[in-house]
């Protein structure tokens, strides 16, 4: 049985409404006879306050409204229809005597009648005509209605699973984080312990040895030396995983120990303008604008042959801005354009916080790379 009526339901949603005012039951009767053909729903009211009752139901493609009715006349009703802001725009077709005078024309149209016909209606095609024009503007309406309803239906569901995926990208970058700092702190103090151990066991054991026995008092020195080598490599593989200047001494800190740190390592000049130190963040915007300013740092060495960089870090009264400037032979459109996983992850780190990162740039001419992170609860 179900089956059997979706098709004539989803028919009928597609039919549009079409009311008859009127208090003289024949002259509805008649409406009706003329209007059959079209096929629509046909609703009938026998008086103004019923029109009223019927467009508060449902949504018209048309109103054909009875100019003299007891009561509430015509006029009176279109009025109160008009108030109605859902059917502030129905059209409305005004039906009156032949005897009305041209007053009450005027008096009809300044009520809102696209049209105005004579009764009794003598010619069944012309209001047939007349009507079917507005049902299949209404048609289109709704259906361009129904469009945009789907459409920013679907718009809206895109946006919640950006939304989620965003939380979720969050999150992951959240729990990376933490991850790392542990890492870097049981790298730090567990391994780097255990080889400074090491070292104070080799020198124990090397003041002990006769001074005769050279080959094993240089044996000893080769030990330390190799000893030194590890340690500074642990503490190097630390602070790739997690500075422990960013988290005691801030983000301004960071940035100058890690530009200084790239010169060291590529000989590309590095010139900083940045705040004083003591200007702190909270964690989350830190770790965000550290993270990005490395990839920075990684994309000019790898890829940009620059000589020298300008960075600039700046606080504005409701944002921090970091500026990396580069003299080098610039990001080519197709990288730019095809998104590299590089700057996406750049991106996604600042949309967390609902900032952005700006990369432009020109063949020969260096690349600059902007990102604006909000301040929120910046102290």
């Amino acid at each position: 049985m179900q089956d059997e009526r979706a098709p004539l339901l989803e028919r009928a949603a597609l039919l549009s409404n079409i009311l008859l005012v009127d208090d003289d039951e024949n002259s509805l009767y008649a409406l009706q006879e003329m209007l059959a053909p079209l096929g629509q729903n046909l609703i009938t009211a026998h008086s103004g306050a019923e029109a009223l009752r019927a467009v508060l139901r449902h949504d018209f493609a048309v109103i054909l409204l009875d100019v003299r009715m007891p009561r509430m006349d015509g006029f009176e009703a279109a009025r109160l229809i008009r108030e109605r802001r859902r059917s502030s725009l129905t059209p409305i077709i005004f039906l009156t005597g032949a005897n009305d005078d041209l007053a009450s024309a005027y008096r009809g149209y300044e009520a809102g009648a696209v049209d105005y016909l004579a009764k009794p209606v003598t010619s069944p095609a012309v209001l047939r005509s007349k009507v079917a024009v507005f049902v299949e503007l209404h048609r289109k309406s709704t259906d361009l209605s129904r469009q945009i309803a789907e459409r920013m239906a679907v718009e809206e569901r895109l946006k919640e699973s950006e939304e989620k995926l965003r939380r979720l990208a969050a999150y992951l970058i959240s729990v990376r984080e933490e991850e790392r700092t542990h890492i870097a702190r049981e790298i730090h103090d567990e391994l780097g312990q255990v080889l400074t151990g090491l070292k104070m066991d080799v020198t124990w054991l090397a003041h002990r040895l006769d001074a005769k026995q050279k080959v094993l008092h240089e044996k000893a020195d080769s030990m330390c030396g190799l000893i030194d080598s590890a340690i500074q490599t642990v503490r190097k593989i630390a602070s790739g995983l997690r500075p422990e200047i960013l988290d005691e001494m801030g983000l301004v800190a960071a940035i100058d120990w890690q530009a200084k740190d790239f010169q060291k390592r590529t000989g590309i000049r590095c010139r900083l303008e940045l705040p004083p130190e003591g200007v702190k963040f909270d964690l989350e915007r830190s770790t965000t604008t550290f993270r990005i300013f490395q990839e920075i740092l990684t994309n000019v060495a790898r890829h940009s042959h620059a000589s020298r960089i300008d960075v600039k870090f700046s606080i504005d009264v409701d944002r921090m801005r970091l500026e990396v400037a580069d003299n080098g032979i610039g990001i080519s459109d197709a990288k730019l354009n095809g998104k590299s996983l590089g700057l996406l992850g750049m991106q996604e780190r600042a949309l967390v916080f609902n900032g952005d990162v700006v990369i432009s740039g020109a063949a020969g001419q260096g690349t600059r790379v902007t990102v604006n992170i909000p301040l929120g609860d910046a102290r």
